[in-house]
């Protein structure tokens, strides 16, 4: 089994004051020395689009948001009570395969969330989306394949030529946004048939 702490409970945890962290780091040892011992009270969240969202009982309010997988559960975030529940009920966790690939490399890594910001000594990850703004010394920008770049689900909901056109643009410009985010080396890949937008590129 594989035990995880995500950076989201990181920040979250340094929020508390020190005698709930205290009480925060014994239950987070407890969780991760075995997750499925009687003494911890687990309770399902309710509400939350992810259904492995569960809440641990720390004290009469502090609340930890796990993410229970049986191979990798996750402490994702801790607050009191009410403000536990909202975060896990707006919140899905997705694996996506970049971060798999991160987590093969044995690199040290941290997912941006929006606002969220890089780290020093850690590679990374983030959407295209939350690029904007943001600069790194070397970027790869992945999946970069025919069918993902432009999305062919926005295509196919395109009502008109000028909709179509719109997605292509918003498109075209999102994955140049990612690419400028470079300073000085830039990597990008796919597999065939690639982004048509890879000519644009001149790769």
């Amino acid at each position: 089994m594989n035990f995880r702490i995500a950076d989201t409970f990181t920040d979250s945890l340094a929020r508390l004051s020190g005698i709930e962290q205290k009480a925060v780091k014994t239950t987070a040892f407890d969780l991760q020395v075995n997750p499925a011992q009687p003494g911890l009270k687990f309770h399902r969240v309710d509400r939350t689009k992810d259904p492995n969202f569960w809440s641990v009982r720390v004290n009469r309010d502090i609340r930890v948001i796990v993410h229970r997988t049986p191979k990798s559960p996750m402490t994702c975030y801790v607050d009191h009570h009410d403000n536990a529940y909202r975060w896990a009920e707006k919140r899905k966790l997705e694996v996506h395969l970049w971060t798999e690939a991160a987590q093969g490399s044995g690199f040290p890594f941290r997912v941006l969330d929006e606002g969220g910001e890089s780290a020093e000594g850690r590679l990374s990850i983030a959407t295209m989306h939350l690029a904007k703004g943001l600069e790194f010394r070397a970027v790869a920008v992945m999946a970069c394949d025919d069918e993902i770049i432009p999305r062919q689900e926005r295509i196919e909901t395109a009502a008109d030529e000028s909709d179509l056109e719109e997605v292509y643009d918003t498109e075209r410009h999102l994955l140049y946004v990612a690419c400028t985010r470079a300073r000085d080396d830039l990597m990008v890949s796919g597999v065939l048939p690639g982004s048509e937008f890879m000519d644009d590129l001149g790769v």
